[in-house]
Order: structure tokens, then sequence, then C-alpha cells
């Protein structure tokens, strides 16, 4: 994760889906009460669809956007993957 000027969080993501067939979805919650940034990623796919079962790697990187004055923390998928002050 990486900040720039004016302040605007990214988040970089890297990882397989597991097959071709399967399109990445993100979504990403507004800060909670405790500043905390919750992200899910996950695939989709087509189960009527034939696809070859092999591993497609992906990267994404994720527009957080700004925030106000305060420390956050960024979760994905329920575990904790960075944090930062704005």
């Amino acid at each position: 994760m990486k900040g720039s000027s004016p302040a605007n969080y990214i988040l970089s993501l890297k990882g397989n889906r597991p097959t071709p067939c399967h399109a990445l979805r993100v979504k990403v919650d507004p800060p909670d009460a405790a500043n905390r940034i919750m992200v899910e990623v996950y695939s989709l796919s087509d189960p009527n669809m034939m696809c070859a079962e092999v591993l497609k790697p992906f990267e994404q990187t994720i527009d957080l956007g700004g925030f106000p004055t305060g420390h956050y923390i960024v979760f994905v998928n329920g575990s904790q993957v960075g944090k930062f002050d704005a």
C-alpha cells in the first residue's frame, strides 16, 4: 500500500484466480467508526461455462481514495494487510 500527493491511497493486490474464467471482484467499504477499511476480494464464474482448470495470476490496483486526518487500518478478506496515517 502506498500514498501519493495529495493523499490518495492505493491498495495493490496480487494473487491467482482459480481458472481463467473467474472474474475478479473487489468491494471496498468506507471506514467504520474505528477507521478500519474492509476490502472483500473474490471471483465469480458461470458454472455452465467450460474452462481449463489452471490458476490465472492477477495484479490489480485499487484506488481507496482520500481520507480525513486519522489512523486507518486496511483489511482484505478479514486479514490486516496495512495501515496508514492520513
